[in-house]
């Protein structure tokens, strides 16, 4: 019942004709999102507007590569990847089309948005974001031992940290936001320190890095807000015991504020159906699709004004937190100089 009603409610928000008097059409989605709670919010599109979706799935590197070899044969028309930095890239290798939307841009906050090509347009937005937070063990530490990204590299936390690849997407944005935060020669000092203070090589996805606290094998770790919030809203027992023994901080409020990536798409570079291209990503800029993307996958909206409906998302938070502001399109072409540093400082 919740998803007929998320869907009637984004058809009234955006003026769509209902589907009996829509014109019959598809499109082609390619996408990065791996989370079965969209499939509701793509079926909403349908019953708004009477366009059919045609989705191909895979990971970000997977659907940048289909891309690639396919060329200007590719019958993509919509591209929704899950990271800053496979959104650059993707922005880099031509694989996007410069839209104009008067809706994306008022919905969309600049910082997280490509920036404006030459000619005009805007080749990808951001439409869901999620924290970068520290968790760690409420037994051997406080919060205010790890309460900026800062303190990850403090001696003090030797043989503690746990963290997933450093060469992965989510740590590749918040070493390229530290990066602008700190310069190349402060970053690389930092990712060294934090490399010396790790209770094992880099292994697992976030899900793995919490808990790995709650078994002990960890006193503190390095996640995406939604995995902790999936374990705080899970009906399983065991789950719920994990995110009761870990303790959540929202790093760096007295400075620069929380690190924040996204999910964010664009309209495909050869597409042939733009108009309706540009309809879906404006769709899922709607309060009712934004509230979505909060209560189906625990990530934050996007679009300004749009209420908070996702306990869990408010009791780690507090209610409120600052975030960081840097521009995501900065961040992501920081990459291939983070890289490097990882390199050189031999964090797998």
């Amino acid at each position: 019942m919740r998803f007929t009603l998320i869907a009637l409610s984004i058809g009234a928000t955006l003026g769509l004709a209902s589907p009996a008097h829509a014109q019959s059409s598809e499109l082609n989605l390619y996408s990065a999102r791996h989370y079965p709670t969209d499939e509701a919010l793509f079926s909403g599109f349908t019953q708004a507007t009477g366009i059919k979706i045609n989705r191909v799935d895979a990971d970000d590197a997977g659907i940048l590569a289909r891309l690639r070899a396919e060329g200007a044969a590719s019958p993509a028309d919509v591209i929704l990847l899950v990271d800053a930095s496979r959104l650059w890239r993707a922005e880099v290798d031509g694989l996007f089309q410069p839209v104009r939307s008067k809706v994306l841009e008022a919905a969309v906050p600049a910082q997280l948005r490509a920036q404006p090509v030459e000619g005009g347009g805007i080749s990808w937005f951001g439409l869901s974001t999620r924290a970068r937070v520290i968790v760690y063990d409420k037994v051997k530490f406080s919060k205010s031992d790890v309460d900026n990204y800062e303190k990850l590299a403090d001696p003090k936390l030797k043989g503690n940290l746990c963290i997933r690849s450093g060469s992965h997407p989510y740590n590749l944005s918040l070493f390229g936001a530290m990066t602008e935060h700190l310069g190349a020669a402060k970053t690389e000092v930092w990712l060294k320190g934090l490399v010396a203070n790790m209770a094992r090589s880099p292994k697992g996805g976030d899900t793995d890095q919490i808990k790995g606290v709650a078994s002990g094998e960890c006193g503190v770790a390095v996640t995406n807000s939604y995995y902790l919030a999936r374990l705080m809203r899970s009906t399983n027992p065991a789950d719920k015991a994990i995110a009761e023994k870990v303790g959540v901080v929202f790093p760096n409020q007295s400075s620069w504020g929380t690190h924040m990536n996204i999910a964010g798409g664009g309209v495909a570079r050869y597409s042939k159906n733009q108009e309706n291209a540009t309809k879906f990503l404006e769709y899922l800029v709607s309060p009712a699709a934004q509230n979505h993307f909060a209560n189906g996958n625990n990530e934050w909206p996007v679009a300004q004004g749009v209420q908070l409906d996702n306990p869990a998302l408010r009791i780690m938070s507090g209610g409120d937190f600052k975030s960081e502001l840097l521009p995501i399109s900065v961040v992501g072409m920081n990459q291939v100089k983070v890289q490097q540093m990882l390199d050189r400082v031999d964090f797998k």
